[in-house]
């Protein structure tokens, strides 16, 4: 709900804009004094000023002035039953939004705040914007080609735009808050704004004031209105993180908001009304926790029309590259280091490690790796100790290896474009398969079966051929395992 102030010393006028103001949805505050109107613009989040220019004491021009040194964004609109030209564009100069005369048509009013308002809300807009750097979400900030990965575009280009509930779970650092970001900017509501709140960050009391607002002396140090997620989310998306860590009851007040989109402030009896799509995300089994009688189940249900499950780092291998590339790129700009490279073996640990704290450790690796590292190319010592030491299982389920009667591979052994190299018995399939891995990193029998166009057993019997001939080294098992070149 929009706020307007309205300063006035006759007494007439305030009561005639309250009531024609309030008919249409604003909350409305009257004052007579220039200088009461000075400290509510201080203790209240005001969202547009309408002021006589002549009043005792303190005029209107000056008390635009005043306002606009410490909220430049809030927009004034002056009205005087003395219009001249030279007044009104004494008032435009200074910065005032319009100049009306009294007596005015209400129609005409009307219309100008709503411009008003919807230049305040514009310049709110663009002000998140530019805290987000700009930011687009058109799936270019979530990296990844994995089957999985490919499952959840096609999930957020269904519901984007809808304006169902989203639940979003998987374990912490998995980009849950980005997948949630992605279905906002490709929605009808990517002008409105996206806000954010980790439900799991503040103890219950304070939670509920930052997601409904409170009223001025609502509670200890509450000592101005302010407004609630809510509130400042109203025709835009409402992003609920860790939604498992409220309690009972501010559960059941959710659940209102979501049924009716409507809610009173803490210390207040005004009911408003909202228009939010909500996005929830938990990095717990939430229907585990609703069946245990630790979550309420029709909250859940609530929240759970769509459900976008996301697979942890360790179980989508084939985007590891992708990612490390990525970060690799982010990296080159801000150190100005344009050749950074991970080397072969420092890849392969990484394509071992399990990644306990996914992609959000994986970014923390890479920046950490770029650091300690002394050149260009970034090797196994220069990544942390639980990756560096990082081992094959050996209890690591392995095809029987093809016996062959080829020599061991190396380096200078790669083949270069055009070239043929029948000394090493590598048919054209695997020539083509080495250049897929020097170009991408890795290469897995999926991969190989498909730009060889052959069977799924014949791919693995002739991958594993080149594991026994020392070409490739086999990583992983069962459908995750992939093959790097070998280091031999």
């Amino acid at each position: 709900m929009d706020t307007v102030l309205i300063v006035d010393d006759e007494k007439n006028y305030l009561i005639l804009l309250e009531a024609l103001l309030s008919e249409e949805g604003y909350e409305v505050i009257i004052t007579s004094s220039p200088q009461e109107a000075l400290q509510i613009a201080e203790n209240r989040e005001v969202d547009l000023i309408i002021t006589d220019m002549k009043m005792p004491g303190i005029s209107g021009m000056d008390l635009m002035d005043r306002v606009h040194r410490r909220y430049p964004e809030i927009p004034v609109i002056m009205m005087t039953a003395y219009a001249t030209v030279e007044k009104a564009v004494e008032a435009m100069k200074k910065g005032a939004f319009d100049y009306i005369t009294k007596p005015f048509r209400n129609d005409e009013l009307k219309l100008t705040i709503k411009k008003a308002i919807n230049m305040r809300r514009l310049m709110e807009e663009n002000r998140l914007l530019s805290e987000k750097l700009k930011e687009r979400y058109q799936f270019g900030a979530i990296i990844g080609k994995s089957k999985s990965m490919r499952k959840i575009y096609d999930i957020i280009q269904k519901v984007a735009p809808t304006k169902a509930t989203v639940l979003i779970t998987g374990e912490s650092g998995t980009g849950k808050e980005l997948i949630a970001k992605a279905i906002h900017q490709n929605s009808p509501r990517k002008d409105r704004p996206f806000i954010s709140i980790n439900c799991g960050a503040l103890p219950e009391t304070l939670l509920e004031s930052e997601l409904f607002g409170h009223e001025k002396g609502a509670f200890s140090g509450a000592v101005s209105l302010r407004k609630g997620r809510f509130e400042l989310a109203d025709g835009g998306t409402l992003f609920l993180d860790e939604i498992s860590e409220t309690s009972p009851s501010l559960q059941v007040k959710l659940l209102r908001v979501l049924q009716e989109m409507e809610f009173e402030r803490v210390g207040g009896g005004k009911t408003l009304k909202v228009d939010v799509r909500v996005i929830a995300a938990s990095n717990t089994n939430l229907k585990a926790e609703a069946e245990s009688g630790r979550f309420r189940m029709d909250l859940y249900y609530r929240l759970n029309v769509v459900h976008i499950e996301v697979p942890p780092l360790r179980q989508r291998p084939d985007d590891i590259p992708l990612l490390i590339n990525h970060f690799l790129d982010r990296m080159k700009k801000e150190t100005g280091r344009k050749n950074l490279k991970l080397n072969n073996e420092a890849l392969r640990r990484c394509l071992l490690y399990h990644w306990p704290g996914n992609v959000r450790e994986l970014e923390n690796t890479i920046e950490r790796s770029v650091i300690m590292a002394r050149g260009e190319e970034i090797g196994p010592e220069d990544l942390p100790p639980e990756i560096w030491n990082v081992e094959e299982d050996a209890t690591m389920e392995e095809e029987e290896p093809v016996k062959t009667a080829f020599p061991k591979y190396h380096d200078s052994m790669v083949p270069r474009e055009g070239d043929l190299i029948p000394s090493l018995g590598l048919n054209q399939r695997q020539v083509k398969a080495i250049d897929f891995v020097k170009t991408h990193g890795f290469i897995t029998n999926e991969y190989y079966t498909r730009i060889n166009k052959v069977s799924d057993r014949h791919g693995r019997r002739e991958l594993s051929q080149m594991v026994s001939m020392g070409v490739l080294k086999r990583i992983g098992r069962g459908p995750s395992v992939r093959y790097i070149l070998s280091q031999e």
